[in-house]
């Protein structure tokens, strides 16, 4: 084991409490974020004819942006197509432009991974308490999940923009272990990225990585985690075996 990485938890027999993250991990919605991207793009070309013909982005360059936040895609965005000096002075009109393009587009071009609903059944029926972590907007967020038909399966849903930080630090998810009235060692983060695997780790709770995800691009397999799991269902019926047999 390198160092720098943590043990790796193998028994899951105390959980209580299940993190779900959003993009990557339940929903593929890198379509959505191709054409509110290109939209925006579009749009910021059309408004300033003077800064030259905008290139569209690609659906993986954009996908290798994503997983930080809005802010942070938007900056990287328009730092890959604009000089500093107008990538700057660009941003809040590029923001307005994404939040309104991203709220109509939201949910057309986005995917339910395989396993996912089945997985979050199992899990809601083995009698744990789940919570949805994302670093997306509320505002696109919350629309998704009813879209989807997966609000249903939890209990608590933090955006992005719920609290002052968001992951990679722990603090979202340790408000949903106080919302819960549970040890963080009582829950696992299930996430497809480096940004849920270290949020999870600071927050002493176990992390389960999808490989299908994002990951900024990178593969997942690099990353500091308790394990890879191929679906949701997988995720529940390791947590789910555990606890039957610690009962």
């Amino acid at each position: 084991m390198s160092a720098g990485m943590a043990l790796r938890r193998t028994d899951w027999g105390g959980i209580e409490g299940v993190i779900v993250d959003l993009d990557g991990t339940m929903v593929d919605t890198a379509g959505d974020f191709h054409a509110s991207i290109n939209a925006m793009l579009l749009a910021l070309g059309r408004q300033h004819p003077n800064l030259g013909p905008v290139a569209p982005m690609s659906e993986q360059e954009i996908v290798s942006f994503v997983g930080k936040g809005s802010e942070n895609l938007i900056r990287r965005v328009l730092d890959a197509r604009f000089s500093p000096l107008h990538a700057n002075g660009l941003f809040a009109e590029a923001y307005g432009l994404y939040d309104r393009e991203y709220i109509r587009i939201n949910g057309q071009f986005s995917n339910i991974y395989p396993g996912v609903r089945e997985g979050l059944a199992m899990l809601k029926t083995a009698g744990l308490r789940l919570a949805c972590v994302t670093n997306k907007p509320y505002s696109f967020t919350e629309p998704l999940l009813a879209k989807t038909g997966l609000a249903q399966y939890f209990e608590l849903v933090y955006g992005g923009d719920a609290f002052a930080l968001r992951k990679p630090d722990p603090y979202p998810l340790l408000k949903v272990a106080e919302h819960f009235r549970l040890d963080p060692a009582a829950m696992v983060a299930l996430g497809d990225s480096e940004n849920d695997a270290q949020a999870a780790r600071a927050a002493g709770m176990g992390v389960l990585l999808l490989p299908y995800g994002y990951n900024h691009g990178n593969p997942v397999q690099g990353v500091d985690a308790d394990g890879i799991v191929d679906s949701i269902v997988r995720a529940a019926e390791l947590i789910s075996t555990h606890r039957a047999s610690h009962r």
